[in-house]
C-alpha cells in the first residue's frame, strides 16, 4: 500500500475528501477480479467491475458489478428503458472513459457517463474499485462511491458464467 501513484481518479477522490486506501498488485492480462481478489486476500464480491457499454443509440453509461457476477443485458436494458444494451469493446470503452481496459475506474472518466451500480454492491461494508490503472484498486466505502457519482441502483446481477 503506498500513496505514491496519481490519477485522474485518485485525483477526483482527493478533491472529494473521500477517504480511501490504495492496493497495489501484479496486474495479469485477462485475469480480472479473481486475480485481484486473491492478490489482496479479499471476497471477489467486494472487488466491483467498472464495465463501460453502450445503448442502441451508441450512448455509452458505466455499470458497477460484483467481480464474481456478471451483467444480464436484457435486464440491464429493460431496467434503463432501452431497447438493447452491450458492452463495449477495449477501443471504445477506452475512447469513452480514458483508462485503459483493466484499468478503468468509474471516477473522472473522459467523457461524463451515467453511472448504473447494482443494488447489492452498496450493502458491503468496505469495496474495491479500479483506481484508473492497471493493478490499482482503491478500497473505499459504498456512500463514498454513492456520494461522488450518485449512481442509478439496478438489480442486473447473474452468476459469472
Amino acid at each position: 500500500m503506498t500513496n505514491s501513484r496519481s490519477t485522474p481518479a485518485i485525483r477526483l477522490l482527493r478533491e472529494f475528501q473521500v477517504p480511501f486506501v490504495e492496493h497495489e498488485y501484479r496486474y495479469e492480462p485477462h485475469g480480472g477480479t479473481r486475480v485481484a481478489a486473491r492478490a489482496l486476500a479479499v471476497d471477489e464480491h467486494a472487488v466491483v467491475k467498472t464495465l463501460v457499454l453502450e445503448d442502441d443509440d451508441g450512448e455509452a453509461f458505466i455499470v458497477l458489478m460484483h467481480g464474481d457476477r456478471e451483467v444480464s443485458l436484457k435486464a440491464l436494458a429493460r431496467q434503463i428503458g432501452r431497447k438493447a444494451v452491450r458492452m463495449c469493446d477495449a477501443r471504445t470503452a477506452q475512447r469513452h472513459s480514458g483508462y485503459v481496459v483493466g484499468g478503468t475506474s468509474p471516477f473522472a472518466t473522459r467523457e461524463r457517463m451515467p453511472v448504473f451500480v447494482e443494488r447489492s454492491v452498496l450493502g458491503i461494508d468496505r469495496i474495491y474499485v479500479n483506481g484508473g490503472a492497471r493493478g490499482l484498486l482503491l478500497e473505499i466505502s459504498p456512500a463514498a462511491l454513492e456520494r461522488v457519482l450518485a449512481p442509478k441502483m439496478v438489480d442486473v446481477a447473474v452468476p459469472n458464467a
